[in-house]
């Protein structure tokens, strides 16, 4: 399995994941909300694969939205947060 990433601007990217199913999805990350996961310690490219990883480890990549805004991540998955959080401090 291989999850690209491509910016389509500062806050929108296409991600595709290659797996049995290939799937295509488009995310998009507020500069907001990224500083406020990552203090800036990964780039977005970086949160948004980790976030595919977290997804990928709980639902197939065919039951992930075609596009999200990255925060609805934790309306489904309460924790997404306090990991990226726990996974971005020293």
């Amino acid at each position: 399995m291989s999850i690209d990433i491509k910016a389509l601007d500062g806050v929108t990217f296409e991600v595709t994941i290659t797996a049995p199913t290939r799937t295509a999805h488009i995310v998009t990350v507020s500069d907001a909300y990224y500083q406020t996961l990552t203090r800036g310690t990964m780039s977005k490219e970086q949160l948004i694969a980790f976030s595919f990883d977290f997804l990928l480890a709980r639902e197939p990549g065919t039951s992930i939205l075609a596009r999200f805004e990255l925060p609805v991540i934790a309306h489904y998955f309460p924790e997404y947060e306090a990991i990226i959080k726990a996974a971005c401090t020293p």
